[in-house]
Formats: C-alpha cells, sequence, structure tokens
C-alpha cells in the first residue's frame, strides 16, 4: 500500500512547481512575476514542513503508523520548495548582487528569520538519508528537532514580511502551536509514566 501511494505523494509534491512552470510558459504569473514565485515557494515550504511535523502527532493519536513513511518525503518537498525561495531571492530578485543581499540580511530582521529556518533545513536535509541515521544513532533524532525551530522561523520570517495583515501567517503560527502543544503533552506523559516505575521501586 505504501509503495503504491508514494509515487502519488510525490507526484502532489510536485504540484506547486508545475503550476509555476505553466504559469510562466502561460503569462498566469500576475504582474510581479518574481514576487508570485517567490511568495508561492515560500507558503508551500511552510505547508510541508508543518506537514511533516504534523506526521508524528497523527501517528501517536489515531494509530496511522503508515505515515511515517511518508515524513521523510515531506520534509525534503518543504527543504525543495525552501531551496526554490531562497534561490529566487538570490537569483531573481537581486541578480546575485551580493553586496546588497548582504545588507538586506542586516537591515530586515524578516530575512534573517528566513536564513535562520533555512540554516536549520540545510543539515536536516543532508542527513535525512538511511546511512546518515546509522551514522548518527540518537543524535539524528535530537538533530531532527531542528525542524521545530526551523518552523518558528519560517513562521516569524511570514509575520514580519506581512507586517499589517498577519492572517496569513496567523493560520501557520496556530497550527505550529498545536503541534508545539502535542508535543509537549506527549512528552510530560512519557515522563510521568517513566517517574511512575521509579516512585515504585522506592517506595518498595
Amino acid at each position: 500500500m505504501v509503495s503504491r501511494l508514494k509515487p502519488a505523494v510525490f507526484a502532489a509534491g510536485l504540484l506547486p512547481l508545475a503550476w509555476l512552470i505553466y504559469g510562466a510558459f502561460t503569462d498566469r504569473l500576475g504582474a510581479n512575476p518574481i514576487e508570485y514565485i517567490t511568495h508561492l515557494t515560500g507558503d508551500w515550504a511552510l505547508r510541508f514542513l508543518l506537514l511533516s511535523l504534523a506526521v508524528t502527532p497523527l501517528r501517536r493519536l489515531f494509530g496511522w503508523n503508515r505515515l511515517i513513511n511518508y515524513r521523510r518525503m515531506l520534509g525534503l518537498f518543504a527543504f525543495f520548495y525552501a531551496a526554490l525561495h531562497l534561490s529566487t531571492w538570490i537569483g531573481l530578485d537581486h541578480a546575485f548582487d551580493w553586496p546588497r543581499l548582504w545588507a538586506d540580511v542586516r537591515k530586515r530582521p524578516y530575512i534573517t528569520a528566513g536564513m535562520v529556518a533555512f540554516s536549520c533545513l540545510l543539515p536536516l536535509a543532508i542527513t535525512s538519508t538511511r546511512g546518515w541515521i546509522r551514522r548518527l544513532g540518537k543524535r539524528w533524532t535530537t538533530l531532527h528537532r531542528l525542524a521545530y525551530l526551523a518552523a518558528l522561523a519560517a513562521v516569524v520570517h511570514y509575520w514580519w514580511l506581512v507586517k499589517a495583515d498577519v492572517r496569513g501567517p496567523g493560520w501557520y503560527a496556530l497550527a505550529l502551536a498545536v503541534l508545539l502543544g502535542v508535543r509537549l503533552v506527549f512528552a510530560l506523559r512519557g515522563r510521568a509514566a517513566a517517574a511512575g516505575p521509579r516512585r515504585n521501586a522506592q517506595a518498595a
């Protein structure tokens, strides 16, 4: 079942890119195509990142264990669209003008937040292979908690970018808050379950 669905999930992940290519050839990217591409790739990077973070809570809450097979793919799509988002800003928006790019990073806090998000996603993408999972062992799980920091920085990036109308980033912030809340509940339950046997042993 998983092997049959994976190609469909992969194809669905490429739909935003397919739309961009189609829009570029049919002049459907609006009056400011670079801005359109920047926003669309950024939106989908954050959406895929939040979807990847939702896999474990959904699996634990509803027993949908097969979802774990799609988490890496969703995370890599998040990195893919984040890389497109960054590349659009560097190549199309600023034409590889490095002094201007560096000045923007220092001057605009929302760009700094975006850089933090991408810097967190980069090592996660590099270490997403089975070989890295074996080499890192338990440290792999610790490292991949950076995904939450990446999501938080991405939401802040979006929030600071829009400034006035925060309804868009507000929904992403709410989704992230729910995911973090569920993770906190699971962590507290795990600690309580581990502390129970220790208290019983001490009482005995």
